[in-house]
């Protein structure tokens, strides 16, 4: 999964092709409407105030549609950021992001900063992730007769990829055992599901590098007992090409984008062991209400009635459970951040984020 998505001039997000749009092979929510970043703003604005000011850092910045709004948004809210900085691994997607920010806030175009790495220097502020978590390489696993066996991918007879088992390795059969454990209950045979070894190396990179804010992680995926449900036994692997979903990652290797939900428990868990405080989880539809959203389309309806009807169909977009409002969360971790996050206001579910593990501070 790592080689289809990030070898150099190979994988997905190193060889150049449209990725995102009407275009490209999948639409994400900041190109859907310009409310969900605007509506971010409030939430970022919110947090820069209680740490009487910072950076925001933002990881995978897709086209740069979503820095654009963001930025735009908090100069009307007078609540700019020192800097705005951009970890992003792609160079295409890089100048992409350049001619969109260019192009859109030109004045707005000098508080921009790329990253190769995360910071060496603290910092104090906001991390975004929208759509990142998800993009983070995954093993693939099944229970049978044999216990713990992981789906590895080699040649077939006809010289084409296929699927094979081979015995789990010792992090990823640990990572089961426990994954069993928390559940109460075993994974039923030839259960088959995903676990993800970075992301807990991954939040604690990013905890490394945060003096006091908050990181929002925007993603789709469940808690862990809906994750690893009985029902859920085919996993939660997913491919797009051409804004078409399937499940078969072992075609069009390099030329289509590989996924997995995120399991929040093990992003909190991850957080929480890194010193970290879960902040707030629930639903994007629930986050984009607490932060503003209504106030915002109310606002922009009346300055431009003619829009109204665009406007609230993408708002619907944004908030429905049938498109992203439930299946897209939101994880909110950090330190040193004195008052509740608005985002969370209307609906808090991180008591889900638990199976018998408590998402408490340490």
């Amino acid at each position: 999964m790592a080689i289809a998505l990030y070898e150099p001039g190979l994988g997905y997000y190193s060889a150049g092709q449209r990725r995102f749009g009407p275009a490209g092979d999948f639409t994400t929510a900041p190109l859907i409407s310009e409310l969900f970043a605007r509506t971010l703003a409030q939430q970022v604005a919110q947090i820069l105030t209680a740490l009487d000011g910072g950076v925001v850092l933002e990881l995978g910045a897709g086209t740069g549609h979503m820095a654009a709004d963001l930025l735009s948004e908090l100069e009307r809210l007078e609540h700019l950021p020192e800097r705005y900085l951009i970890l992003e691994v792609s160079a295409a997607l890089r100048q992409e992001q350049a001619q969109t920010i260019a192009r859109t806030v030109p004045k707005l175009r000098s508080r921009v900063e790329w990253l190769d790495r995360l910071p060496e220097t603290p910092l104090r502020g906001v991390i975004l992730a929208n759509e990142v978590i998800d993009a983070l390489p995954v093993k693939r696993f099944q229970i049978n007769s044999n216990g713990v066996q992981e789906q590895v991918v080699t040649l077939g007879e006809d010289a084409t990829l296929t699927w094979a088992l081979a015995p789990a390795d010792p992090k990823l059969d640990t990572a089961v055992a426990n994954i069993e454990a928390e559940l109460g209950r075993r994974l039923p045979p030839d259960y088959v599901s995903e676990w993800c070894p970075r992301l807990a190396p991954w939040i604690a990179s990013l905890a490394g590098v945060m003096e006091a804010g908050a990181a929002l992680f925007v993603d789709y995926g469940y808690p862990r007992a809906e994750y690893y449900h009985p029902q859920r036994h085919m996993g939660t692997l997913l491919c797009h090409y051409r804004n078409r979903v399937h499940d078969d990652p072992l075609v069009l290797p390099g030329l289509q984008d590989i996924t997995a939900f995120v399991d929040f428990t093990l992003a909190a868990r991850a957080g929480i062991e890194a010193g970290l405080e879960v902040l707030g989880f629930t639903t994007q539809a629930h986050f984009l209400i607490g932060a503003g959203l209504p106030h915002l389309l109310e606002a922009e309806t009346a300055r431009a009635p003619e829009q109204a009807v665009h406007l609230t169909q993408q708002a619907k977009a944004l908030l429905f459970p049938g498109q992203m409002g439930e299946r897209y969360k939101v994880l909110a971790l950090g330190r040193g951040i004195p008052t509740p996050l608005s985002g969370f206001s209307w609906i808090d579910f991180s008591n889900r984020l638990s199976c018998r593990y408590s998402v408490t501070t340490k």
